[in-house]
C-alpha cells in the first residue's frame, strides 16, 4: 500500500479499482460455478437434525423446552423458522464463493418486518440477529429462498407458483446487488425502505386501505400501548400483569429465597447495559427507574431461552418505558465459521445488527449476568413494530414480499461486504437464481422429512411437547 511520497502533492491509497473488484468477483465462479449452488443432498454423514435441536435445549429453562418443540411441532414452516441449527449445518457442507458479508443466519422470509428508527420514522428491515455473524452471503441467500418455498407449500400454493416466488427473491436479491455495485459507498449506508414504499405492494384500493391501517396501528405500538396490554394498576402504581407461565413476573416466581437475587441482578445489569451504550442515551435512561421485571416467552426458536421485559417510569407512573432483555448465546454458525471477536454474544447481536441494518434502535445494548454466565442484548419492546401475516399471504401477497425481502437483504450484505466483487460473481442473466430454487425445492423436501421425523419422536413419546395453558 502507498500511503505518502514526498513528491505527492496528498495521500494517495493503491487499491483495486471497480474494475479489478468487478472482475475478480467474476473470476470466481471458475472455482465455484453458479450451477454448483443448485447442489443439495442430505447425506448419510448428516448429522443427526433432532439431536441438533435437542442439543440447543440443554441450557434452556427446563418446564418451557416442552413449549418450544410444540411451537415448532405446527407445521413444516414453524419447523424451519426454529430450525436454523439445523441449517448451519447443512449450508456448512454447500458450495460457496468464498466472498463474505456479516449475514443474519436465519434469514428466513417471517425475520423481516417494520420498526421506527430514532427519527420516529416506520422503516422495513430485517429484524432478527440472534445467530448474526461475518460468514458467506450465500447461506443467507439459501434460507430466504427456502422459505419461500416452504411458505409456499404450507399457505396451498402448487409448486409452480412456489418456484416464481422463491426465484423472484433471488432475482431481486441479484438486480440489487448490481444496482448497489455502482452506488457509491456512503448511499449504499443510507439506503431503505420506509413504510410509505409498502403501498407499492397495493394492488387494489382495498389492499391500500389495509396496509394503512396496519402502518396506523403500528404507530401505536410504543410504551404507552404496551402498558395497556401487559401491565394493570394496583393501589395507584403500575406492575407486570401476571398470565403464568407465558409471563411471570418477579413477585409470581416460586423461588422466593431466589427473588432478591433476581432483583440484584436485574439492577446490576441494568447498570452494565447503560454503560455499554452511547453517553448521550445512558443519559436519557437516568431519567426512568426500574420498578417491576417480567420473565416472557416469546417466538418459536427462541421459546426457553431467558427472556425478559423491564418495567420502568418516568415522571410518574403514567410515563411508562419498556425494554426487552433477551438471552444472546454462541450464534449456531460458530460451529462452522471462525468465532466471533466479541466475547459477549450480546455484543455480537448488537454490533451484527448495526452492521446490517441501516437504522437500529437507539437503545440497543448488551450485558452480562456476572454469576451464571449468561449474555443479554437488550433493546426497547415494540417499538411501532409490524409483520406480515406470512402464514396467509396469498400468491400476489407472497410475490412482494419476496421483492421486498430480496432487495433488503442484498443491501444489509452490501454494507460489510463487496458488492462489486459479488455483483461480479452473481452476473446479469438468471443462472444463480435457478440454482438457488432447485436448491430450495430440495431443502424443503428434506425440511418436511426433519418435521416428520421430529413428530415421531413426539407422537412416541421420546420428546415431551405442550403448549402452556
Amino acid at each position: 500500500m502507498h500511503i505518502h511520497d514526498e513528491d505527492d502533492d496528498q495521500m494517495t491509497v493503491d487499491r483495486m479499482t471497480p474494475e479489478q473488484r468487478y472482475e475478480q468477483g467474476r473470476s470466481l465462479r471458475e472455482q465455484t460455478p453458479l450451477e454448483s449452488h443448485a447442489e443439495w443432498s442430505p447425506g448419510t454423514d448428516r448429522d443427526d437434525p433432532i439431536a441438533l435441536i435437542e442439543g440447543q435445549n440443554v441450557d434452556r429453562i427446563p418446564p418451557l423446552v416442552p413449549v418450544r418443540r410444540q411451537r415448532m411441532s405446527a407445521s413444516p414452516f414453524t419447523f424451519y423458522r426454529g430450525s436454523a441449527v439445523i441449517m448451519a449445518a447443512d449450508l456448512s457442507r454447500t458450495p460457496v464463493s468464498g466472498l463474505q458479508t456479516q449475514i443474519s443466519g436465519d434469514a428466513h422470509l417471517a425475520n423481516f418486518g417494520a420498526y421506527a428508527s430514532p427519527e420516529r420514522r416506520l422503516v422495513f428491515d430485517l429484524n432478527d440477529f440472534e445467530e448474526t455473524l461475518p460468514g458467506p452471503w450465500e447461506w443467507d441467500v439459501k434460507r430466504l429462498a427456502a422459505s419461500f418455498i416452504i411458505a409456499g407449500r404450507h399457505n396451498g400454493l402448487n409448486d409452480k407458483d412456489s418456484r416464481k416466488i422463491a426465484r423472484r427473491a433471488v432475482r431481486d436479491y441479484r438486480r440489487a446487488m448490481n444496482d448497489l455495485a455502482r452506488m457509491r459507498p456512503i448511499d449504499i449506508w443510507y439506503s431503505m425502505v420506509e413504510a410509505d414504499e409498502m403501498f407499492d405492494e397495493a394492488e387494489t384500493q382495498y389492499e391500500e386501505k389495509m396496509i394503512a391501517k396496519a402502518i396506523s396501528k403500528a404507530k401505536t405500538k410504543d410504551s404507552r400501548h404496551v402498558l395497556d396490554r401487559l401491565a394493570e394498576e394496583v393501589d395507584g402504581r403500575f406492575r407486570i400483569r401476571s398470565d403464568l407461565p407465558l409471563i411471570v413476573p418477579l413477585r409470581d416466581m416460586e423461588d422466593k429465597a431466589g427473588q432478591n437475587d433476581m432483583r440484584d441482578f436485574v439492577l446490576e445489569s441494568f447498570t452494565e447495559y447503560k454503560q455499554n451504550i452511547s453517553d448521550h442515551m445512558s443519559h436519557f435512561l437516568q431519567q426512568y427507574q426500574p420498578v417491576d421485571f417480567a420473565l416472557k416467552v416469546v417466538g418459536v426458536g427462541s421459546v426457553g431461552t431467558r427472556c425478559w421485559i423491564l418495567m420502568l417510569e418516568g415522571l410518574n407512573h403514567k410515563d411508562p418505558f419498556f425494554l426487552q432483555i433477551k438471552e444472546a448465546n454462541k450464534s449456531v454458525l460458530e460451529e462452522y465459521l471462525p468465532h466471533s471477536q466479541y466475547r459477549n454474544a450480546g455484543q455480537r447481536v448488537v454490533e451484527g445488527q448495526r452492521l446490517m441494518q441501516t437504522v437500529s434502535d437507539s437503545f440497543l445494548g448488551w450485558s452480562r449476568n456476572q454469576t451464571r454466565g449468561h449474555n443479554y442484548y437488550w433493546r426497547q419492546l415494540k417499538d411501532w413494530k409490524f409483520s406480515a401475516d406470512v402464514e396467509n399471504a396469498s400468491r400476489s401477497k407472497l410475490m412482494h414480499h419476496a421483492e421486498l425481502r430480496g432487495w433488503t437483504l442484498a443491501r444489509a450484505h452490501a454494507r460489510s461486504g463487496d458488492p462489486i466483487a459479488i455483483s461480479g460473481y452473481l452476473g446479469t442473466e438468471k443462472t444463480f437464481d435457478h440454482a438457488i430454487v432447485e436448491f430450495s425445492e430440495r431443502y424443503a423436501d428434506t425440511n418436511e422429512q426433519d418435521y416428520t421425523a421430529f413428530l415421531a419422536e413426539i407422537e412416541d413419546g421420546r420428546l415431551d411437547a405442550c403448549e402452556l395453558d
